[in-house]
């Protein structure tokens, strides 16, 4: 009976041929099973070294940078919310440490007595009382006029960076957004 007959009988499948194996890469033996006493009298072969192959993954070639136009069509408030709080109490922190160093460095410079000599000329021997600049500049109420002040910035600009973000949300809807292109140098 042929396989190639195109009426087979009824009841019975058709022949299938065994998978391909395969191919034998060039340069590489081919395994054959020996028998085991052959393999302990023969002599083992010098090793060779192993002919050069190319490599298994090809570097990718040089592309081209790539261009993404993205737009920003929303801004989520709540994350504008939370990082002009944090950036806010940073600018306030660092606006107390400064208030103070300067206000040291202006101390130990000695322009506060200059200040003070200068008033007491200015005002004369007859003048009563000598001006003194440390009674309403002294380092503690420097400290607390920073302060105050870092607290209304921080309350100042978390509400403000909110107001911008809803805003822009509001004009992103009736123009598209901001455009912006990204680059994968």
């Amino acid at each position: 009976m042929s396989t190639n007959n195109p009426n087979p009988r009824p009841g019975t499948a058709p022949r299938v041929s065994a998978p391909a194996r395969p191919a034998q890469r060039p340069g590489t033996p081919v395994a054959t099973k020996a028998a085991p006493s052959a393999t302990k009298s023969a002599p083992v072969a010098a090793k060779r070294p192993a002919p050069a192959r190319p490599p298994l993954v090809k570097p990718a070639p040089k592309a081209k940078a790539r261009r993404a136009r993205l737009l920003v069509s929303k801004v989520e408030p709540w994350s504008v919310l939370k990082m002009a709080f944090l950036l806010s109490v940073a600018l306030g922190i660092i606006t107390v440490v400064a208030a103070i160093v300067l206000w040291s460095v202006l101390d130990v410079i000695g322009l506060f007595d200059k200040v003070n000599a200068l008033m007491t000329d200015i005002q004369g021997s007859e003048g009563g009382a000598a001006f003194d600049l440390m009674k309403f500049a002294s380092l503690g109420q420097v400290a607390s006029y920073s302060t105050i002040i870092a607290v209304v910035n921080v309350v100042l600009l978390t509400t403000l960076s909110m107001l911008s973000a809803v805003l822009y949300n509001i004009s992103a809807t009736l123009v598209g957004g901001i455009g912006v292109t990204l680059t994968d140098d």
